[in-house]
């Protein structure tokens, strides 16, 4: 199963440094039947672009909650066995899942970034995460316009580039 674990470009440069993401149980997101259900859809790709943009989410709430982390949301997508994905608890977003234990960052497929022009509009987003939690449309739309940057795909070879 194909997860995509959502982290900051710190928690990048810590993977980088062990060789390893989380030390488990730690959330990632990925298509689950809650996910099906939740899109709508049967078209894969689709699906994984919406774990992709739920990962992307969970990184800007990383990035609300680390005021020192530069403000690029960081999505680690890798390969784990199905067995290792764990539902994630009632009330999680859909396609949440927990995965077990530790996953070597050279088991991952790719990394994705926001690219330096994005970082005002994710920063802007970070500070308005808590009132758009509240019901705050306008504090949603501001979150919305970081989801309007595509995040950018990048070899792990890349990874020190990066983190440097």
């Amino acid at each position: 199963m194909r997860v995509y674990v959502p982290l900051t470009l710190p928690g990048l440069a810590e993977a980088h440094r062990t060789g390893q993401l989380g030390d488990g149980p730690f959330p990632a997101h990925a298509v689950t039947p809650a996910l099906r259900e939740w899109y709508d859809s049967d078209d894969l790709e689709e699906l994984e672009y919406a774990a992709l943009s739920g990962a992307a989410l969970a990184s800007l709430r990383l990035l609300a909650a680390d005021a020192g982390a530069p403000r690029r949301r960081v999505v680690v997508a890798v390969d784990v066995s199905d067995e290792t994905a764990l539902p994630a608890p009632d009330g999680s977003a859909p396609g949440e899942v927990r995965v077990a234990g530790a996953v070597r960052l050279a088991k991952a497929a790719a990394v994705h970034v926001d690219a330096a022009d994005a970082e005002t509009d994710v920063a802007a987003a970070a500070r308005a995460l808590p009132a758009a939690d509240g019901g705050d449309d306008d504090a949603q739309d501001t979150v919305d316009g970081a989801g309007d940057h595509e995040l950018l795909w990048f070899a792990t070879q890349e990874i020190p580039h990066l983190i440097g």
